[in-house]
C-alpha cells in the first residue's frame, strides 16, 4: 500500500496532495473539492476509501487553502489560475503512475472547475464525472435564495425571512454583505434541506466541521490553512465565478463526461443541470439522478454513487486504446 501527503509545485506554489493505492496500475481518479476553499481530504479518505478496489485515488487542497494555503497572492485567486494548477497537476498524475489519461470527479465548485478543465484541456482527462454539477451562477442563486425564502414563509419562520429580507435577493449572482450574506442563505438553506434530506446535515458544523476535525487527515498547519482560507479563497474568487453560464459557454467537449445528480438538490439546483444537458455534445454523456440526494450524492447514496462510478469508469478503460 503506498499512502503519501506531500507537496508539489504548481503554477509556483506549494500545494498538498494526499495519494494512496494499492496497486499504481489501477486508473487514477483525482478529485476536485468545492468552496471553492472548502477542502475534502478528510471526506474522500475516511468513507470513500473502498474505492481503493478500483482506483488510485488523489485529493488535492487547491491554492490558498488547507495545505495549500501559504504563500498564496490574492491576485493568482482566480479561475484561470486555478483551472491551470488542475492541468499541471493531472500532468503530474500521469507522469508519476505511467499513464496517458486520468479519470476527474469534483463536486459543486470542483465540478465548475472539471468543466473548464475538460474545455481547456481534454488531453488527458479520459472522463470527468459532476455532481452538484454548476451550470448558471446567476440563476443558480436566484432559484436557491427563492426556494430558501419559500421554506421560511411556509414555516412561518419569521426569523428566518427578517434574515433572507435583510440580505436581499442576490444581484447578478452576489449577496448584500458579501460572504456573510451568502452564509445567511446558506445555513437557513441547509436548515429547510436544500443542501441533503439526510439526519444530521442540517447545519454547517455538522455536516462539514464536526467531520474535517474527527478525521484527523488535516496536520494543524492545515487546519489553520482550512479556516483561515475558505473565507479568503471564496471572497477571492466569487466575483469570477458569478460570470459563469456554462449554456452559453460550454456545450461541446472533446471529454465524456458523466453528471451524477441529486435530484433533491437548491444548492446548484437540478432544474438547471437538466436543461444544459441536453444541449451538451460530447463523446460520450450521461445524467443519472440520485433521487433520495441533494448537493452530495456522493454522501447521501453512497454506495450507489461508487458502483455507478466504478461501472463507468471500467467501461472507459476497456473502451481507450491508452494507458488509464
Amino acid at each position: 500500500m503506498t499512502d503519501v501527503k506531500e507537496k508539489i509545485l504548481l503554477g509556483g506554489v506549494k500545494q498538498r496532495i494526499h495519494y494512496v493505492t494499492d496497486d499504481p496500475a489501477k486508473p487514477v481518479l483525482l478529485f476536485l473539492h468545492g468552496g471553492p476553499g472548502v477542502c475534502n481530504r478528510h471526506d474522500i479518505m475516511t468513507k470513500h476509501r473502498n474505492l481503493l478496489d478500483t482506483f488510485t485515488i488523489v485529493t488535492w487542497d487547491q491554492r490558498g487553502t488547507g495545505g495549500s494555503y501559504y504563500g498564496v497572492p490574492d491576485e493568482t485567486l482566480t479561475v484561470e489560475r486555478v483551472t491551470d494548477d488542475a492541468k499541471e497537476l493531472v500532468d503530474w498524475l500521469c507522469e508519476k503512475f505511467s499513464k496517458d489519461k486520468i479519470f476527474v470527479i469534483g463536486g459543486s465548485w470542483g465540478s465548475e472547475l472539471g468543466v473548464w478543465l475538460i474545455t481547456r484541456y481534454p488531453e488527458k482527462v479520459a472522463a470527468l464525472f459532476g455532481f452538484g454539477q454548476v451550470v448558471d451562477n446567476i440563476r443558480n442563486e436566484e432559484i436557491s435564495y427563492d426556494f430558501t425564502m419559500k421554506c421560511a414563509v411556509e414555516e412561518n419562520d419569521t426569523e428566518a425571512i427578517r434574515k433572507l429580507e435583510s440580505v436581499g435577493p442576490p444581484v447578478m449572482g452576489q449577496y448584500k454583505g458579501g460572504f456573510d450574506g451568502m452564509m445567511v442563505q446558506r445555513r437557513l438553506l441547509m436548515k429547510y434541506g436544500g443542501y441533503s434530506r439526510q439526519p444530521g446535515k442540517e447545519s454547517y458544523w455538522n455536516a462539514m466541521i464536526v467531520p474535517m476535525v474527527k478525521s484527523r487527515e488535516y496536520s494543524f498547519t492545515d487546519l489553520i490553512g482550512l479556516v483561515l482560507g475558505y473565507k479568503r479563497v471564496l471572497i477571492k474568487m466569487w466575483p469570477d465565478l458569478c460570470t459563469t453560464r456554462f449554456p452559453e459557454t460550454c456545450t461541446k467537449f472533446d471529454t465524456r463526461f458523466y453528471i451524477f445528480d441529486g435530484r433533491l438538490d437548491m444548492n446548484t439546483p437540478s432544474e438547471l443541470v437538466e436543461e444544459w444537458y441536453e444541449m451538451i455534445e460530447a463523446p460520450d454523456k450521461d445524467l443519472i439522478w440520485f433521487e433520495e440526494s441533494g448537493h452530495n450524492p456522493m454522501g447521501d447514496e453512497p454506495e450507489k454513487f461508487k458502483k455507478l462510478l466504478r461501472q463507468k469508469a471500467l467501461a472507459v478503460v476497456a473502451e481507450e486504446n491508452c494507458r488509464i
